[in-house]
C-alpha cells in the first residue's frame, strides 16, 4: 500500500466520524508492532495537510518483555519529529509470575489500556489513537457473536468521560493485508515483545475464522463489514457519508 491510499483511508475515518477538531493532541499507542507504527505515519502524513490543524504524540506501554528493544522507534518518532513517551510497567511480572494467568489477554488488555490512557492524559493530550484496523472490527464482532451471543464491535470514537479522553481509531476502513504492505514496502521498524500466548488466542481463532469463511465465500469480509456500519451498534456515532 502506498502512503498516498493509507492517508486517503485514515481521511476518510476522520471526516466520517468526526475524530479530528480544531486543536486537538492526539496521542497514538505504540505497541511496537506494524498496526501502531502504520498509524503514526498515517496521522503524520495527514497533520501537514488536514484543514483542522492538530498536535501529535506518541506514547508505549513497555510491559517488561525481556529484549524489548525500543530504540529503532525512538529513532523513527526523532525522524518525523514526533514526541514520544515510554512508560515502564511491571504487567508481564504481575500477569505471567506472581497471579500465574492461564488466560491472561482480558486482564492484560485492561491494564495495558490504564497505564497508556493514564500516560496521555500526563502528557497533556485530549485524544488516543489505537490502531485497530477493518480486520480488528469484524473479528472483534465474530468473537463478540460466538462468546456473548451479542452484535457488537468497538466504536470508531468512543469518549472515556471518567478519563475525560476520547478514543479514535483511524485505520479502521483499511484492512489487514494492506497494513502488511506498507509494512513491507517503507520498512517499518516492527518491534515486538515475546508474549507465551501469542497466537493462541481467541482472537487468533476469530482471525483465522474470518480468513476460511472469505476464502470459502469470497465477499464475506466487506458483508460483514457493511453490517457493522449500517447495524445501529449500541454506541457508535452518527456516520457522515463523505462526497469528496
Amino acid at each position: 500500500m502506498q502512503l498516498q491510499r493509507l492517508l486517503s483511508y485514515t481521511r476518510k475515518a476522520a471526516d466520517e466520524y468526526s475524530m479530528i477538531q480544531e486543536g486537538d493532541h492526539i496521542a497514538v499507542g505504540i505497541s511496537g508492532g506494524k498496526d501502531s507504527l502504520t498509524l503514526l505515519y498515517a496521522l503524520h502524513g495527514l497533520k501537514r495537510f488536514y484543514p483542522r490543524k492538530f498536535d501529535l504524540s506518541a506514547v508505549t506501554v513497555d510491559l517488561g518483555f525481556a529484549d524489548f528493544n525500543l530504540e529503532p522507534i525512538q529513532n523513527l518518532c526523532r525522524e518525523l519529529e514526533v514526541p514520544y513517551k515510554i512508560v515502564k510497567s511491571d504487567i508481564y511480572d504481575i500477569l505471567f509470575n506472581v497471579r500465574q494467568e492461564s488466560n491472561p489477554c482480558s486482564l492484560c488488555a485492561k491494564m495495558r489500556k490504564g497505564a497508556l490512557n493514564e500516560a496521555v492524559k500526563e502528557m497533556g493530550c485530549n485524544k488516543v489513537a489505537y490502531a485497530h484496523h477493518k480486520d480488528d472490527i469484524i473479528e472483534t464482532m465474530l468473537l463478540s457473536l460466538i462468546f456473548e451471543g451479542r452484535f457488537y464491535s468497538f466504536s470508531p470514537k468512543t469518549y472515556l468521560d471518567r478519563m475525560d479522553l476520547t478514543v479514535i481509531r483511524p485505520m479502521m476502513f483499511i484492512d489487514e493485508m494492506e497494513v502488511i504492505g506498507f509494512r513491507n514496502k517503507y520498512s517499518l521498524p516492527v518491534v515486538k515483545g515475546k508474549c507465551p500466548v501469542d497466537g493462541h488466542t481467541k482472537r487468533q481463532y476469530a482471525k483465522e475464522l474470518l480468513r476460511e469463511l472469505n476464502k470459502e465465500h469470497p465477499g464475506t469480509k466487506e458483508r460483514m463489514f457493511h453490517a457493522i456500519l449500517t447495524g445501529d451498534i449500541k454506541g457508535w456515532p452518527q456516520r457522515t457519508i463523505s462526497r469528496r
